[in-house]
């Protein structure tokens, strides 16, 4: 069996859970390596970034939805997560603030998606 078909089967397999927490290991892992770039390296940083923008983008609307099952409080945390990961991403990009931050938030995110 080829990768490209095991990965097609494991993700028709997995929870809506396992899924996110997938989604946040490979933008993590995307985010780690481009930490680890020089400064000059603007176009991978960036997609990196980007990466990581969208997920959080997706997360906080599917969040604003009406019916979203998660408590309102948590809907709201998420939300105010996505914008300030979208700040920080710019002050990556602009000022050379440290990728550390949101690293660590969503190692937290994946953390809790991990928990029963």
């Amino acid at each position: 069996m080829s990768v490209k078909a095991y990965q097609i089967a494991a993700t028709k397999t997995e929870s809506p859970r396992q899924a996110e927490y997938r989604a946040f290991a490979i933008v993590t892992r995307a985010l780690i390596d481009a930490a680890a770039l020089p400064d000059i390296e603007i176009g991978r940083r960036a997609e990196a970034l980007s990466k990581n923008r969208k997920l959080w983008t997706i997360l906080a609307s599917d969040c604003a939805v009406p019916g979203n099952q998660l408590p309102e409080a948590v809907r709201a945390q998420i939300i105010s997560l996505s914008l300030f990961v979208d700040r920080h991403s710019s002050q990556i990009l602009r000022e050379g603030a440290s990728f550390d931050v949101l690293i660590e938030i969503n190692r937290s995110m994946m953390q809790g998606l991990s928990e029963p």
